[in-house]
Order: C-alpha cells, then sequence, then structure tokens
C-alpha cells in the first residue's frame, strides 16, 4: 500500500519533497563531513576558494570562507537584473521598454545568457547606475555585496585579485539567490523570466554544470576577470528540491574543474541525504 500512497500525494501536486523528512541541518554529521570534504579538495588547489551552498527546502548549510569578500565579475548581473525586474513587478518599467534601441527582454537575454557587458552597462545606465542597485539591496536587508562600477569602469581599473569594491561574500551572494527564489524580491512572472534565462547561461558550460548527471537542471550565472572564476546559482535535485550554490575563485589556476568538482560534492551530499532520509521515512511506515 506505501506506493499508492505517494502515487496519490504526488497526483494532488504534494512535492516529493514533502514526503520526506526535512534533511539534516547544517551540524549534521552528513553536512560537517561536506564542508571537510569540499575544504580539503580546495586546499590541495593553488588559489582561493569561497563556497556556499544553502537547500532551499530546508534551510540547511556549508560554507567555506563564506564571510570573505570575492571579487564579483559578471555575477552581480544578477543584481542588475533583480533590480530592473522589481521595478517591473511595481508597474515603473515593463517588458517592453526599448532599452537603447533593443527591447528590454533581449537587453536582458544578452546580460544573463551571453554575460554580454554593454547590455549590462545599458541596463545599469537606464536603472540610474551602481548605486541604485547597492539602494535595492540594502532594501531588501542584503548585506555583504558591494557594487561600485559599471562593467566598463570595473574592466578598466583591472587589479581585481584584490579588489574592494564590487565584490560579494559566498554567504551574502546565497542570501540573494534564496531571496529570488523564494518571492520576497520578484514576483512569480519576474523570477521564471530569470531563471530561463539563468537555464539557457552559455559560459558556465565547465563549471557548476560540467560533472552533474546529465538533464540535471542548472540555473547559473557566471563570473570572469583576469585571475577571477566564479559560477553562481541553483541546481535542481532528483527530489525536486532546489540548491543554491555559490563559488568564488581566485588565484591559482585550473579554476573551471575545482569549480565543477565543488559542485559535484555538493549535489552528490544533498541527493545522499535525499535518499537517506526517505529510505527512513519508508522504514518507518
Amino acid at each position: 500500500m506505501r506506493a499508492p500512497l505517494v502515487s496519490r500525494l504526488l497526483l494532488f501536486g504534494i512535492a516529493a519533497s514533502a514526503l520526506v523528512p526535512a534533511p539534516a541541518a547544517a551540524s549534521s554529521p552528513a553536512l560537517v563531513g561536506l564542508e571537510r570534504a569540499l575544504s580539503k579538495l580546495v586546499a590541495e588547489r593553488p588559489g582561493e576558494y569561497g563556497i556556499a551552498a544553502l537547500d532551499l527546502s530546508d534551510g540547511s548549510t556549508v560554507a567555506i570562507n563564506g564571510d570573505t569578500p570575492f571579487p564579483m565579475a559578471s555575477t552581480v548581473k544578477l543584481a542588475i537584473a533583480a533590480a530592473y525586474l522589481a521595478e517591473v513587478d511595481q508597474g515603473r518599467r515593463s517588458f517592453g521598454d526599448v532599452i537603447y534601441g533593443r527591447p528590454a527582454t533581449k537587453v536582458l537575454e544578452l546580460m544573463i545568457v551571453r554575460s554580454d557587458n554593454i547590455a549590462a552597462d545599458q541596463l545599469l545606465a537606464t536603472l540610474g547606475g551602481p548605486v541604485v542597485i547597492q539602494q535595492w539591496l540594502s532594501s531588501h536587508d542584503i548585506t555583504g555585496i558591494r557594487v561600485d562600477r559599471t562593467i566598463a569602469q570595473l574592466l578598466r581599473d583591472r587589479g581585481h585579485l584584490a579588489d574592494s569594491k564590487d565584490v560579494a561574500t559566498p554567504n551574502a551572494m546565497v542570501a540573494l539567490l534564496s531571496k529570488l527564489d523564494n518571492g520576497t524580491v520578484l514576483t512569480a512572472q519576474s523570477r521564471i523570466f530569470l531563471f530561463q534565462l539563468m537555464s539557457r547561461c552559455v559560459t558556465g558550460t565547465r563549471r557548476i554544470r560540467a560533472l552533474l548527471p546529465i538533464g540535471t537542471l542548472v540555473e547559473d550565472k557566471t563570473g570572469t576577470l583576469d585571475g577571477i572564476t566564479n559560477d553562481v546559482g541553483f541546481i535542481t535535485m532528483p527530489d525536486g528540491r532546489r540548491v543554491a550554490v555559490v563559488v568564488f575563485a581566485r588565484g591559482g589556476r585550473d579554476r573551471q574543474p575545482v569549480i565543477a568538482e565543488v559542485s559535484r560534492a555538493i549535489y552528490d551530499r544533498f541527493a545522499d541525504s535525499a535518499r537517506n532520509a526517505l529510505s527512513l521515512f519508508m522504514s518507518m511506515r
């Protein structure tokens, strides 16, 4: 009788994750083990890494250098997109607006899918510059992220490894991802639009997505500068749960393969936690 019960619940739209006891908290042996594994993985590679992962269904988290600021590079474009979409939600702008001769939807697509810097700066100029993005973040109590310059200014200034401007901590970036997902800063329409763009990201094939099982849904935004390689976004687990993932890397070499390894380790541990919880639940029935 167990399988029919689960099937009936699923038919009524109850997510599979709702049938499973909440995965263990961040202090559980499984997630402590993941933090240790991630720490060991990045310690064996040159460079410095900042990592955060958040299970959006229950708040379980892991972090390595979670409160250390790292240059955001183009991952800042998520905040730019969110600030624009929030104004669409408020009726101050629309998807039909024309920005520098192109529809707003096209400018957003170029910025997120292809990480187009000109599109990003055009959107920034339309909004009122970096200060407006910083104000939007502050208005939603997102601290630990600094937005100081346009993309053109950022590229001109160089010196990225030691930057104190245009930085974010992994914990702050994962908090932004969480708010984008949970409906507190964007409407469902804007979230769906943004996440669909992120799912089509063409600049991150060798980062978060690279080692995940074929067919895994990933919605991400990359960031790249001299000596900087980043990827942030969402991984959908086999049971439908979503995990927000942030990996910042600076210095060293071969950063993309390390991001891929980190992401696979996060995927495997969260997937194992879900499977173990489901097995426990079924054994108690």
